[in-house]
């Protein structure tokens, strides 16, 4: 799981849940073997990211505490010292972000996860923080014969809310719930793509389409890449973050029943160590989720769904012409799906 990334920088070179889940697995024929690996895949379509930064009060660490970095930036997997931890002198800021790629016959769902080791803030009235922090996007992407497919639409996670962008001229429309916004895209100058861009609140960090949430003052401009920089500073526009696979051996889904990580399936566990709320309302605790926790409580998708039934999630928050297969052809949540929905039913409601 520790892999501390890469820190110096180089030029780029050219080169119900239980049935849903259950029956999904392996009830189609597995189609042809794409051309691209799901690897290639994550980093074609991961996002160019704005994350605001505020380097005001003690628990801001001058910026640090809103740059994103990996699970294990402190070199262990206790979710309960990440508060603790940030601040410490040896500890790693190297650009990380997590990736799943979930398969059928009409589509890639690509979901994204960003973690922070604090949810936080300076305002000492009515505002709570939290150890850890983790929100991100899903980005449904049409199998149309092309290497990459075509991009129609994302959903991000801002807190307990999602909302649902599609490209401009995507043949998406509203379903359900209503579209937020469109998704832009923006040229990296690190490959030779179009990436579609998000951003980030500082101190909270929800997620939404670029530029719903943006840079206002200092920020960090975080490119997709196979490498981890750390920010030279807290207004740094060119630093590259390295792509982790939530299902890598040992990785973070490998990890979900570690009880110094999470408190519940899906729920990271964090105390009130280290100083967390002092000079603010409250420090809440176990109050991040990963995304197989992520939940929108006031929509019909169950907790987790977004990232472990994202077909489903699809076709409830918008209208597709042609419709989309359920049927998942590479789906590894499916191997939990009793305990996802057993999760979905009785864990604690987290407000990230």
């Amino acid at each position: 799981m520790i892999d501390r990334g890469r820190t110096v920088r180089r030029p780029w070179t050219a080169a119900a849940l239980v049935v849903t889940l259950a029956a999904a697995v392996l009830t189609v024929p597995t189609p042809a073997r794409a051309a691209v690996s799901r690897a290639d895949l994550a980093l074609r379509w991961a996002p160019i990211h704005h994350q605001d930064v505020d380097v005001t009060g003690s628990h801001a660490l001058a910026g640090r505490s809103d740059y994103i970095t990996s699970v294990d930036f402190d070199g262990d997997l206790n979710g309960r010292n990440n508060w603790d931890r940030a601040a410490a002198p040896d500890v790693s800021f190297a650009a990380h972000a997590y990736y799943s790629v979930l398969e059928t016959a009409t589509h890639w769902y690509l979901t994204y996860f960003f973690f922070h080791p604090r949810d936080w803030t300076d305002h000492p009235f009515f505002e709570t923080e939290h150890e850890n922090d983790g929100e991100g996007a899903l980005f449904v992407v049409e199998r149309d014969g092309s290497t990459y497919g075509t991009l129609r639409a994302a959903v991000t996670v801002a807190h307990s809310d999602f909302y649902s962008y599609t490209p401009a001229g995507s043949t998406w429309t509203s379903g359900r719930e209503s579209i937020d916004g469109t998704l832009n895209f923006q040229t990296s100058p690190h490959d030779p793509h179009r990436h579609p861009v998000t951003g980030q609140e500082a101190k909270g960090h929800g997620l939404k389409a670029h530029p719903q949430y943006g840079i206002v003052g200092d920020g960090i401009v975080y490119y997709p890449s196979t490498v981890a920089e750390t920010p030279e500073h807290a207004d740094d526009r060119d630093v590259r973050y390295r792509l982790v696979d939530i299902f890598a051996p040992g990785g973070l889904w490998a990890q979900r029943a570690n009880p110094n990580l999470f408190a519940h399936l899906g729920t990271f566990a964090g105390d009130t160590s280290g100083g967390c709320g002092t000079g603010t309302w409250a420090c809440s605790v176990n109050s991040a989720n990963a995304p197989w926790g992520w939940d929108d409580g006031d929509d019909l998708p169950a907790r987790g769904e977004i990232a472990t039934d994202p077909a489903k999630l699809s076709t409830e928050y918008f209208a597709i012409p042609g419709g989309l297969s359920r049927t998942y052809t590479h789906n590894p949540y499916a191997s939990e799906a009793a305990a996802l929905a057993e999760a979905a039913r009785t864990a604690p409601p987290v407000v990230d």
